[in-house]
């Protein structure tokens, strides 16, 4: 298929997904207990995996990453890794004013550039492998906001409670690679550029708040060993791997409800334009449904509660 059928494909499904979306505001199926047991929790989805998690006065971030530009990403020639960081507090200060925790999934720039800003202004605790800790103490992190974990943790925060999980990263391409492997067992040099903001590990977090599981996936890949039997009720899962490894994922955990797309845009478009599909999202939708769970994809900036 064409690029410009995928993305034509994608554009159709996901047209229909944020129809459905809006739906949801009223339905209660995703949750563990019903609406009247539980307060609601809104989901606002920023591009890429960028989520805001809110109940009440709880509120989780994901890989909150709002600053974009262009990198040249979805281009033939693939992005610059020269490409310099920048980050736009203005931006970041539309849509951000509160959090109690951010999750970050892997190191690359498109998930944690905007993490030390973010971090700062919040005062969050920030959960991140070891590597991603030293990325961002050599982007001024307070170091008293860093939490390194490794998969296994169990974590109250007032509120909601955090599981962490070892993940992995999606691989592509003939010989099955990423951008920007490696890890820092050091504080390194200040990143300057995309290539400077390494993976350094990949986790998925499972974030339980007002009795919803919510399983945070910023790939298409996962290990199965760690979350064999897992019990959710909505997911977060990329486009990418199916039909083989989405399937995958879905027959190892018990069964879900929700799938919610996430990282299916062009990150090198303004996040106030309409989300535009780097791939085509009909294949994740398939996987979704035939399992019997509800797909949804929201457009930038669009809500759901659950």
């Amino acid at each position: 298929m064409s690029r410009r059928g995928m993305l034509a494909g994608a554009a159709a499904a996901g047209a229909a997904g944020v129809v459905g979306a809006v739906g949801l505001e009223n339905q209660s199926e995703a949750a563990t207990t019903t609406p009247e047991a539980r307060e609601p929790v809104e989901l606002t989805w920023f591009g890429t995996h960028a989520w805001q998690i809110r109940c009440g006065k709880s509120v989780v971030l994901t890989d909150p990453w709002l600053t974009r530009f262009h990198t040249g990403t979805f281009t033939p020639e693939g992005a610059d890794p020269k490409t310099k960081l920048v980050i736009k507090p203005d931006v970041i200060d539309r849509h951000l004013s509160t959090a109690d925790a951010i999750l970050v999934h892997h190191g690359h720039y498109d998930h944690m550039a905007d993490v030390p800003y973010v971090a700062k202004k919040t005062q969050a605790t920030v959960l991140c492998t070891e590597t991603h800790a030293n990325m961002l103490r050599a982007m001024k992190t307070p170091n008293d906001l860093l939490s390194a974990v490794r998969g296994g943790e169990y974590l109250p925060f007032e509120g909601f409670t955090i599981e962490v999980f070892p993940s992995l990263h999606s691989c592509g391409g003939k010989r099955h690679t990423y951008a920007y492997p490696g890890y820092r067992y050091a504080v390194p040099p200040r990143p300057r550029h995309i290539e400077d903001l390494v993976e350094g590990g990949t986790l998925a977090f499972v974030i339980t708040i007002a009795g919803l599981r919510i399983l945070s996936l910023s790939t298409a890949n996962f290990d199965p060993n760690a979350l064999r039997g897992l019990q959710v009720d909505v997911v977060l899962a990329a486009p990418g791997g199916e039909p083989g490894i989405t399937d995958r994922l879905l027959q190892t955990i018990k069964p879900v409800r929700k799938v919610i797309a996430t990282h299916w845009d062009d990150f090198d478009k303004p996040l106030d334009d309409p989300g535009i599909p780097w791939t085509d999202l009909t294949p994740l939708r398939t996987s979704v449904e035939k399992t019997g769970a509800e797909f949804v994809v929201l457009d930038h900036l669009q809500k759901v509660t659950l």
